[in-house]
């Protein structure tokens, strides 16, 4: 893990590629004028990272909000992810060549497998495989997988996943799985991290939060870079966006980012790897 030193800072993932530890999530942000003026105001604002997927069909206007920013493509880290229908050698590469048609794009920083397919999901790493030799792709990893599912792919893999987001938040650490990624360089990140907004009636949050003059979010951003963890907050509004980033000019204690892991139930709020249906 980097030193935590502003928005952005980068971690370095197993391949040297440096991938900034924060970003923007744009989950649900409709495509059109809401993706596109968050992921601009994102960027004029300092953020140099932003995560989508095929699924949330806002793609093209991810791109038309980088290209409307003042920001060069290259100076940005972009992600998008494969979906459930679309897992499977051939139907991967169509998919990757759909997105970065959809993004207006040439490349991808990163590009996940969206959640675990068994055996299907061996064939979708191995096109993911052949677009990173291909330099078409900077590095290739997966979301949602549990340790299971990451031995799995990576028997017989040639390279083993640069990136595993999971949901992540004081409710659910899965520390043996953060263990697991670490021992094999693979860099954790987090979705979900304010627990769909959970943690603004939480005491813990309220009163940390008084303590370090800083909001609920601020605070559980702030613990997700100290746990190494890339996180990525989703939002649409300007003012929340840039009071998402204000998180470098402080540090939670240990005892504070114990005090927030000895929070953790196992719990989810979104579907769990070994059981959906989608």
């Amino acid at each position: 893990m980097g030193t935590i030193t502003d928005l952005q800072g980068t971690f370095k993932l197993h391949n040297g590629v440096q991938m900034p530890y924060f970003g923007l999530g744009v989950y649900l942000s409709k495509d059109g004028n809401e993706v596109i003026s968050a992921v601009r105001d994102a960027l004029n604002h300092g953020y140099r990272h932003i995560d989508t997927a095929a699924i949330y069909k806002n793609e093209q206007g991810v791109g038309t909000g980088l290209r409307e920013s003042e920001v060069d493509r290259e100076d940005v880290f972009v992600v998008s992810k494969v979906w459930n229908d679309d897992q499977g050698y051939d139907s991967t590469l169509k998919a990757f060549d759909a997105s970065l048609e959809r993004l207006g794009m040439d490349y991808l920083d990163l590009y996940l497998i969206h959640w675990p397919k068994g055996e299907l999901s061996k064939d979708t790493w191995r096109a993911m495989e052949r677009l990173y030799h291909e330099k078409r792709i900077r590095a290739i990893g997966v979301s949602n997988f549990l340790k299971h599912h990451l031995e799995d792919v990576m028997t017989g893999a040639e390279i083993v996943p640069m990136v595993n987001q999971m949901e992540f938040h004081p409710y659910l650490v899965q520390q043996d799985l953060m263990g697991f990624c670490t021992q094999n360089k693979i860099q954790y990140e987090a979705w979900s991290p304010m627990m769909q907004g959970k943690i603004f009636d939480m005491d813990e949050f309220r009163k940390l939060g008084e303590k370090y003059n800083k909001t609920a979010a601020q605070v559980v951003l702030r613990w997700d870079l100290q746990k190494g963890v890339v996180t990525i907050p989703k939002s649409s509004k300007k003012e929340r966006i840039i009071a998402n980033a204000d998180i470098f000019d402080f540090e939670l204690s240990p005892e504070d980012v114990q005090l927030l892991d000895n929070l953790d139930k196992g719990h989810r709020f979104g579907p769990d790897p070994d059981n959906f249906d989608f």
